[in-house]
């Protein structure tokens, strides 16, 4: 974790320009207008307000998930060449709202990776009572890619991965403004609000360069899936922005 990875400034720069996206966005869950997935009223809808690839839809987001000094870092944090937005996506748990079950990210998208890696930012305090997040350590060394849908039962992940049902998980609060890091492969839940506020991240995921599609459409738009075969690199710079090569220099 990186405390104080945002200024106060640039907190509330990010923060607004977050909730308004979110607000531009209405029911739709996907930014661009051709992925049509919608909110969801049900169990998973009170888990978290979720809204993806903002990115396409403000310059500000777009301005602080794709600055190249958070790519060279991700490159560092991971030993790659180089990284790639996957997609960005606006977690807000509701007053009240549920755990979010414990889970894998990486074997959810369209392409397959040991160094896929996300970043958190707390656009709110984090805290035990509101849901900050949980992790297993470890657990990227040992995943098979098998992986369970977030849902009601918050413990699913171990019937996967039964060795992991013993072990301590590692709570994760963190301040407004705060950051974290977790490879894609990692185990990672979070709990529930237990108060009467919302509790607001911004989060992006990054892809190596070099990842090619395994099948998956996730959050890839059908017209360009259309267009992909097993194997393909993801190269597309409209859906997938290069945010650092290590080839490109400072």
């Amino acid at each position: 974790m990186v405390e104080g990875f945002l200024s106060p400034e640039e907190l509330a720069e990010l923060r607004t320009a977050v909730l308004q996206a979110v607000a531009d966005l209405g029911e739709q869950k996907v930014a661009g207008g051709k992925v049509g997935w919608k909110d969801d009223d049900g169990y998973y809808g009170k888990v978290f307000v979720q809204k993806l690839n903002l990115w396409k839809i403000s310059s500000t987001v777009s301005h602080y998930m794709r600055h190249p000094d958070i790519g060279r870092m991700l490159c560092e944090l991971e030993g790659v060449d180089g990284m790639r937005v996957w997609h960005d996506q606006a977690l807000i748990k509701p007053a009240w709202g549920n755990p979010t079950a414990w889970h894998l990210d990486n074997p959810y998208w369209s392409f397959t990776s040991p160094h896929a890696i996300s970043m958190w930012i707390a656009l709110e305090d984090a805290t035990l009572e509101n849901g900050c997040l949980y992790y297993m350590p470890g657990t990227h060394k040992e995943e098979r890619y098998q992986n369970v849908n977030i849902g009601q039962d918050i413990g699913d992940l171990f019937r996967l991965y039964p060795d992991w049902h013993g072990r301590e998980a590692l709570a994760a609060p963190m301040a407004a403004g705060s950051a974290g890091f977790h490879n894609g492969l990692t185990a990672h839940g979070a709990g529930a609000n237990m108060t009467p506020r919302t509790r607001a991240a911004m989060t992006c995921a990054y892809m190596p360069i070099g990842a090619t599609f395994n099948g998956q459409p996730n959050i890839l738009p059908p017209d360009y899936v259309k267009t992909l075969q097993l194997g393909d690199e993801l190269t597309n710079e409209a859906e997938n922005p290069t945010v650092f090569r290590v080839d490109q220099g400072p």
